[in-house]
């Protein structure tokens, strides 16, 4: 929580203004009960009408300079939370762009989400309460009580004796809310976890018909975390009453006793009216002030799970002198390059070694689970080699700013990713400026613009959040039009031809040879026939090359290549090397 509190030097101002009206405001609310004893006992005693008027328009005064300082209080409340609110979903956003793929698997997609929404939303709104509360109640109940026993220190006994009663109860009533509201936040992330789940994966749900086996996952991390929020609501529910029973025994007991008093003639009858106004007032701050005791757990494992992401060391960062630019255009090398994940026992690659150049084509096969993808990633620094070296352009790629080693390459991923929004927009994605007749030319080269001229709308048809209302092979060809608009250096295809048909598959092959004449060209595929024509063939197995060579020498030299081809094609397709 210190970190958040940081945050707010930012809004200097904001909270100047705010200890300056809650002051304020303070001192007009102690200032009526008084007004109020001494009308009853200077103005009403002795039938002063003149007296009552000109008190009576002082408190009218003091009470409208704490409505307004009230209002301008919550409104610099309001505006000084949300804007910390705001900032800190920003930072969070930036911070997580910088991620890697490590630290999205240690922390989960559905709890970044959780955390940049609801975590931020629980600190925001403690904020706008610590604002308008904690600042103002302690002032409130230590003038209070002064005020109260200034008037008559013989009750000053029942004041004390009720605080403390009071203090006891908010304690233990914390005490037990505490420790439930903490674990709230974790049994969110539950259900975000089971409903991003659900909504990403309907279609196979709904293939497989197990929509009541979902409709029990969510109702169990649902009741979950309503049976901890209804145990709280239960604890927290039995404060206002207790509050109210201390209260009205208070002023019982004030009247009881201070009306003896009256009785002999040592307290006046407005003293005891403003000893009770007093006790309220003292007991109503120190109630707020629980309140905001036992949101504070639960804000604070908020703002503790913000400071993990905010805190957490990233692995993929730029070097301090980064370099900038190289003579050679295109070059990927690997040198003894191995990979490990965290925690996995055994390395995803080991002593990787090869070279692509501009102009061609470097395939890599392999059965799945051979570290294909993982090896391709090593090259955008979406992972890191733990051994060895991966070369871009003759330099490392891990002394490239991150922006800069990108920009040379066209990725496109295993999965098609897409995001709501037109065609024209998906494929822009790849490059900001590039016009409809650029984008149109990469979709045709794509094999995309056949359907799209089908659209009415054309490129700007609207394509729904992941790309849900085209097909599977629609969203490959588009992710493809989308890396050859950016024309990079190094063209990267993970697996990316899967979900074409054979035909659609060799006339993108095709028209791509011609755009990628002069840039360096990775595919990693399932099918043989889409790399038979690859200048080099990498055959990965558990991790290590076992092959490499054209498809004719893999053919003679390398039995995992063999029985990969053996099982797709036919002798007769074998024979013909590729033209099927």
């Amino acid at each position: 929580m210190r970190s958040i509190f940081k945050e707010l030097k930012s809004f200097k101002l904001a909270v100047f203004g705010i200890v300056l009206l809650t002051f304020s405001s303070v001192l007009a609310d102690l200032q009526l009960p008084n007004l109020l004893s001494n009308i009853i006992n200077k103005g009403i005693v002795e039938g002063n009408n003149p007296y009552i008027i000109r008190i009576g328009l002082i408190m009218i005064a003091f009470a409208l300079l704490s409505a307004v300082c009230n209002l301008f209080n919550g409104f610099l409340a309001a505006r000084l939370s949300t804007g910390l609110g705001r900032n800190l979903r920003r930072k969070l956003f930036v911070k997580v762009e910088g991620f890697s793929l490590h630290e999205f698997d240690q922390i989960g997609t559905a709890s970044l989400i959780t955390r940049t929404t609801n975590d931020i939303t629980q600190v925001q709104n403690f904020m706008m309460m610590f604002m308008r509360i904690v600042l103002q109640a302690p002032i409130m109940a230590i003038g209070g009580i002064f005020m109260a026993v200034s008037k008559n220190t013989g009750l000053s006994v029942i004041i004390f004796l009720s605080i403390t009663v009071l203090v006891t109860v908010v304690l233990v009533i914390a005490s037990k809310a505490m420790p439930l509201s903490k674990s709230m936040q974790k049994k969110l992330d539950a259900i975000n976890r089971v409903l991003r789940e659900k909504l990403t994966g309907i279609r196979v749900i709904r293939a497989f018909n197990t929509d009541e086996h979902e409709i029990k996952r969510f109702d169990k991390a649902n009741i979950d975390f309503s049976k901890t929020s209804l145990k709280m609501q239960r604890i927290m529910s039995s404060t206002i009453p207790t509050v109210m029973l201390i209260m009205n025994a208070t002023t019982i007991a004030i009247v009881a006793v201070g009306s003896k008093w009256v009785a002999q003639g040592t307290l006046l009858d407005g003293d005891i009216v403003a000893v009770i106004q007093y006790v309220m007032q003292i007991m109503i701050s120190l109630t707020m002030l629980s309140m905001i005791f036992v949101m504070m757990p639960r804000a604070t494992a908020s703002a503790d799970r913000i400071n993990e992401v905010m805190n957490m060391q990233l692995s993929i960062k730029n070097p301090e002198k980064p370099v900038e630019s190289s003579k050679l255009k295109g070059y990927v090398e690997f040198k003894n390059v191995s990979f490990r994940f965290n925690h996995a026992e055994e390395p995803a690659l080991s002593n990787i070694s090869f070279s692509a150049k501009p102009g061609e084509t470097t395939a890599i096969i392999g059965s799945t689970g051979s570290g294909k993808s993982t090896l391709v990633n090593l090259i955008p620094r979406l992972y890191d080699a733990t051994e060895g070296q991966v070369l871009v352009d003759g330099i490392d790629v891990r002394e490239y700013n991150q922006s800069v080693l990108r920009d040379k390459i066209g990725y496109v991923p295993q999965k098609a990713v897409l995001f709501t929004g037109s065609i024209a927009e998906n494929i822009r994605y790849g490059n900001d400026n590039a016009g409809n007749e650029e984008i149109k030319k990469a979709a045709e080269i794509a094999q995309a613009w056949e359907f799209i001229s089908d659209k009415p709308l054309k490129l700007d048809e609207h394509i729904a959040q992941g790309g849900t209302n085209v097909s599977g092979g629609q969203k490959q060809r588009l992710a493809i039009a989308r890396a050859i608009v950016k024309k990079p250096e190094i063209y990267i295809f993970d697996d990316s031809f899967s979900a074409l048909d054979f035909k659609t598959d060799v006339q993108l092959r095709k028209s791509l040879k011609p755009e990628t004449k002069e840039a360096t060209v990775i595919i990693v595929a399932q099918r043989v026939s889409t790399i038979m024509d690859a200048d080099r063939i990498l055959v990965l197995d558990e991790g290590r090359i076992v092959g490499e060579g054209t498809h004719q020498e893999l053919l003679q030299n390398c039995d995992v290549y063999k029985e990969i081809v053996s099982s797709q094609l036919s002798a007769e397709e074998i024979q013909k090397g590729g033209n099927v």
